[in-house]
C-alpha cells in the first residue's frame, strides 16, 4: 500500500509524525506532499493576517501538486484548507482527514480568540463542517472527540486512532530520582491548565515544579512561586530525558469542553517513557487510563487535589513505582506504534 500524506501539516507536530511513523511500522509505503507554512513558527499554527496570507500562497502551490501512484492521501493537522487540493490531486482516490482539532472549538470555546456567535466564529464553523465533509473518513484521537465531530458536521462513522508517541524517542527508562520534580510540558494555552498547576504548586511549597512552554498565557509565569522553574522552549530530542529524569509529569488540567476530549500528547510521551502521569479526570482520560493504576487522576482544575495528588507521589515510592508501570503498560496495549500503525492501516483498508 502507497499513501501520500499532503498538505500544509506542521511537519514537526506530534500527531503528523506520529502518524507516519505508524504508518511505516506497519509496512506502508509513505510519502510526503508537503508545502511549509507553520513549520518555522515555535508556538505553531496560529490566526492573523501573515498567516493568512502564507497560506494562501501555499494553497495556491499545492493545487499545481499532481503526485502518482498512491492508494489514498492522508490530510495532515492543521489540514481544514488543504482539502480543495487535496481532492484534486487525488483524482478520485480515497481521503483521509487527520484533523485532530475543530478551528471553531479550538479558537473560539478554548482559546478565546473569537467571540461565540461572532462573524468570525461562524465562518470558522463552516471552514470545519466543509473539511469534515470533503474528506472521505475524519478521524479523531478519541471516542469523545469522534463524537464532537459527527454532531458538528453531520458525520456517519468517525473512526478513532490514539495520538500515542514515536517510539524512536520515547523508550522506557525512567526512575524513581532523588529528587523529585512535577514536569509539564506544553503549549500555554487555557486547555493545558497552566493556573491549576501554579495553584497546585502554591499549595505545595515543598515540591520543585518544572513548566516547559510558553504561549497565550505567558503572563502567567510573570511572577511564578518560589518553586516553579520556567524555560520557554526546549529542544524536542530533548523532551525524552526531560520525562524519565522527572518525578512525574502533568498533563492537562483545563476544564474547558476541548480539554475534556482530549487525551494530549504529553500524556502518550510520558506512560510511553514509563513515567508515572497525573491529569485531570475526563471521559477521554477514561478512554485509556484507569485511576490509582495507570495514572492518578483529578478533577479538572482542581488545585488542591492536583497538589494533594502529586504529594502522595512524591512521599510513595511504591505507589509512584505501580502507577509508572501501570501507564506503561497501558501504552503498549493500546498506544505503541505496533498497535496504531495496524489501526491506521485498518482505517485506510476499509476505503479502498
Amino acid at each position: 500500500m502507497r499513501v501520500c500524506y499532503f498538505g500544509t501539516y506542521e511537519r514537526r507536530y506530534p500527531r503528523n509524525a506520529q502518524v507516519i511513523s505508524c504508518l511505516r511500522k506497519a509496512g506502508v509505503d509513505v510519502e510526503e506532499v508537503h508545502v511549509s507554512v507553520w513549520d518555522d513558527d515555535r508556538n505553531g499554527w496560529s490566526a492573523g493576517p501573515a498567516q493568512a496570507a502564507r497560506l494562501s500562497a501555499a494553497e495556491a502551490r499545492l493545487l499545481t501538486r499532481r503526485p502518482r501512484d498512491f492508494d489514498a492521501f492522508i490530510v495532515g493537522y492543521p489540514g481544514h484548507f488543504d482539502l480543495p487540493a487535496a481532492r484534486r490531486a487525488a483524482r478520485g482516490r480515497p481521503i483521509v482527514f487527520n484533523p485532530l482539532v475543530s478551528l471553531a472549538d479550538t479558537l473560539v470555546a478554548d482559546r478565546g480568540r473569537f467571540r461565540a456567535g461572532s462573524l468570525a466564529a461562524r465562518a470558522l464553523e463552516r471552514i470545519d463542517r466543509h473539511a469534515f465533509r470533503a474528506a472521505d473518513v475524519v478521524v479523531a484521537d478519541t471516542e469523545a472527540q469522534a463524537h464532537f465531530f459527527a454532531e458538528l458536521a453531520g458525520l456517519g462513522d468517525v473512526p478513532v486512532c490514539f495520538v500515542g508517541a514515536e517510539d524512536r524517542l520515547f523508550e522506557p527508562g525512567w526512575q524513581m530520582p532523588d529528587e523529585f520534580v512535577a514536569l509539564f510540558v506544553g503549549k500555554l494555552i487555557p486547555l493545558q491548565g497552566v493556573d491549576t498547576i501554579l495553584a497546585a504548586a502554591k499549595l505545595a511549597p515543598d515540591i520543585r515544579f518544572r513548566i516547559v512552554g510558553s504561549g497565550q498565557l505567558d503572563g502567567l509565569l510573570a511572577e511564578p512561586p518560589a518553586n516553579v522553574g520556567h524555560v520557554p522552549w526546549i529542544q524536542y530530542e530533548q523532551l525524552p530525558d526531560e520525562i524519565r529524569q522527572a518525578g512525574c509529569s502533568l498533563g492537562v488540567f483545563g476544564a474547558t469542553g476541548k480539554a475534556g476530549r482530549v487525551i494530549p500528547n504529553k500524556a502518550f510521551q510520558a506512560i510511553a517513557c514509563g513515567a508515572p502521569l497525573v491529569t485531570a479526570d475526563t471521559p477521554a482520560a477514561r478512554e485509556l487510563l484507569c485511576n490509582e493504576a495507570s495514572a492518578l487522576l483529578v478533577p479538572p482544575g482542581d488545585a488542591e487535589a492536583l497538589a494533594g495528588a502529586i504529594r502522595r507521589l512524591a512521599a510513595d515510592p511504591e505507589l509512584t513505582k505501580r502507577i509508572a508501570a501501570g501507564g506503561r503498560a497501558a501504552y503498549e496495549r493500546r498506544a505503541s506504534e505496533e498497535v496504531l500503525g495496524e489501526r491506521w492501516r485498518e482505517i485506510i483498508e476499509r476505503l479502498l
